[in-house]
């Protein structure tokens, strides 16, 4: 991306992929602070002290427009989806003089969560940019965006970054979790440093314990004791969400690690992953009973 910018060679369309917490907007912001700053350095750096910096920072820059899910004031809670209205916002600013005579860009934050409409009127958007327009897509699922609009975006895909970088982060920004639980968050938060962040406010050793005992595939399990389990996860704030991310993706690591020995029997594994999936889903989407989610889940498991 520098290389393209410094050579007068960017592309308008950048889709920049990767998992969740991975670093995608950090990116994008990153990049256009840069360009819009006179893009001068080799790292992509600016000084803080910067008016553009500071501007972009506040979200005041008249230039760069950030797209994303918008919080609902009635239902206090994200919308599900990006509408076609705020995808359309992005048009007023393409369409206008750059108010400081340089780059127009756009930030689209999980692109993933576009409905169809929003997606049309990106992949139009798209097939007309404006002289020194730029887009910066950033997507954890882009399987789920129009083929024609990944078609017409370079593509930078963000690898998860290693456990010991992830450590080593956590010490800067989560400064007061020991030495031993940024070892085991660093483990389980599979090179994503957002969702590293989030399990060491949220407990997330502790839970990381519970998926281990819950993933004992095969062995019965108490009623008793399942039912204390349930109490504990639904019990803590954002519990179930969390506790369901980490046995997925813990499912899903020792799935990927028997298919490297060629072990037999992995077909229910998958199966089991896509249903606990289904589970959380229609939990959280339906507003149903956590506790009721989280037992069904231990039975799946532990009595295939």
């Amino acid at each position: 991306m520098r290389d393209a910018a410094q050579a007068g060679r960017l592309h308008h369309a950048w889709l920049i992929t990767g998992a969740e917490g991975v670093g995608k907007a950090s990116l994008a912001f990153r990049f256009a602070r840069w360009l819009l700053a006179g893009a001068t350095s080799a790292d992509l750096a600016v000084d803080p002290a910067n008016p553009v910096a500071r501007r972009v920072a506040a979200g005041t820059h008249a230039d760069l427009l950030t797209i994303e899910r918008r919080y609902d004031e009635k239902k206090k809670r994200m919308q599900g989806e990006i509408v076609i209205d705020t995808v359309l916002e992005s048009g007023a600013l393409l369409r206008r003089t750059a108010g400081e005579g340089g780059w127009r860009i756009v930030v689209l934050d999980g692109a993933e969560y576009m409905n169809r409409n929003a997606a049309n009127a990106l992949l139009k958007l798209l097939e007309e940019p404006p002289h020194k327009s730029l887009w910066l897509i950033a997507s954890h699922a882009p399987g789920r965006l129009l083929p024609t609009i990944r078609s017409r975006c370079r593509r930078i895909n963000l690898g998860p970054l290693p456990d010991q970088t992830v450590d080593d982060l956590l010490g800067i920004y989560a400064p007061e979790t020991s030495e031993a639980d940024r070892r085991r968050i660093a483990e389980i938060a599979e090179g994503s440093i957002g969702r590293a962040l989030a399990l060491a406010g949220e407990g997330g050793v502790a839970m990381a314990g519970l998926v281990d005992l819950a993933l004992d595939i095969g062995t019965p399990l108490p009623a008793a004791k399942a039912q204390a389990m349930a109490d504990q996860v639904a019990g803590i704030e954002n519990g179930f969400a969390q506790f369901f991310s980490l046995l997925r993706s813990a499912l899903s690591t020792r799935t990927r690690q028997d298919a490297r020995h060629n072990k037999a029997g992995l077909t229910p594994r998958v199966t089991l992953w896509q249903e606990l999936g289904r589970i959380a889903a229609e939990t959280e989407g339906l507003n149903l009973d956590p506790r009721t989610a989280i037992l069904v889940a231990l039975n799946l498991i532990r009595n295939p």
